[in-house]
């Protein structure tokens, strides 16, 4: 080997370690500004449905529907789902995130996943409780004045699958979050159809749950600790498992967005009407989760944490 051969392979770790510092400081600036961005629309969704007359009566519009269109059979189905969501069943789920990063012996990782259930559940208590009051702009009864923006439910499922996406292997992230953000979606549209909560309150979780695993993931890279991810995913395989998350968000935005938009213009009267203010709602609830999803797999896209 000669002189200038020897050198050269001294110097690639230097030069894989410099490679990997870049790579992380670039991630925690893509990240940081996602958490700016999902924090300033969840305040914008705030400010449209809960702080104006027009965003009170839709919503009450979704409450008014669900009452006429939903089946007795489907509320039960919703309240049985959600009644899962339990103590218990939070502490198995945050157990099972552990078990998987001690596994794997990723501590950091494993420590900044229970911090988005953490750190999600509190803050949206925080803010529900105390922060993003909902005044009554429309002379509305007393049950539709309870403040319940954002859910809290919600917030437990998406943090929960955001937490997976940490600690399980790369070639595994899409399949997993894949699976287990339709089930964590229709966990929001369920709080629609059981009438425990408002679409804004679903969206208004998503997104909290997506500011602060952007925030925590953030520090993360900033600290050295995500890198390029090396080797190939199974793109047939994740594709095939995120399709039909992809379906979820597209057709329940496209939906929930088309009637909203037509209720709100006033062009096409029906529109408001409270069976399809129910439908929009529902529709937005699912497909807000779904997006969510998707866009914290695109965040962490070739990123090995």
């Amino acid at each position: 080997m000669t002189l200038h051969a020897a050198e050269s392979k001294r110097n690639e770790p230097d030069l894989r370690d410099r490679r990997d510092q870049r790579f992380s400081r670039r991630v925690a600036v893509r990240l940081a500004a996602a958490a700016a961005a999902s924090a300033t629309a969840e305040l914008l969704v705030y400010a449209a449905f809960v702080r104006t007359a027009a965003g009170q009566r839709w919503e009450n519009s979704v409450w008014a529907g669900r009452a006429h269109d939903e089946s007795l059979a489907a509320v039960h189905r919703a309240d049985r789902v959600l009644d899962q969501i339990t103590v218990m069943s939070l502490g198995g789920a945050v157990a099972l995130l552990v078990l998987i990063g001690a596994v794997r012996r990723r501590y950091a990782e494993t420590a900044v996943a229970v911090g988005v259930v953490g750190g999600s559940l509190a803050l949206s208590e925080v803010l529900k409780r105390l922060v993003l009051r909902r005044p009554d702009l429309v002379g509305a009864s007393p049950r539709l004045l309870d403040n319940s923006f954002p859910s809290g439910h919600t917030a437990i499922a998406m943090s929960v699958v955001f937490g997976l996406a940490l600690v399980v292997p790369y070639r595994m992230r899409a399949a997993a979050v894949g699976v287990c953000a339709v089930w964590a979606s229709y966990v929001g549209a369920y709080t629609v159809a059981a009438g425990w909560h408002r679409p804004s309150d679903v969206i208004g979780a998503d997104l909290v749950v997506l500011t602060v695993a952007c925030g925590l993931t953030s520090v993360l890279a900033r600290l050295g600790g995500v890198r390029a991810a090396s080797g190939r995913r199974h793109r047939a395989g994740a594709l095939l498992v995120t399709g039909p998350l992809m379906f979820v968000a597209f057709t329940g935005l496209g939906t929930g967005g088309i009637l909203l938009v037509g209720a709100a213009s006033g062009a096409v009267p029906a529109w408001s009407a409270p069976g399809v203010a129910y439908t929009a709602g529902h529709a937005l609830a699912a497909g807000a989760g779904a997006a969510t999803s998707l866009a914290w797999l695109a965040l962490l896209r070739r990123c090995a944490v």
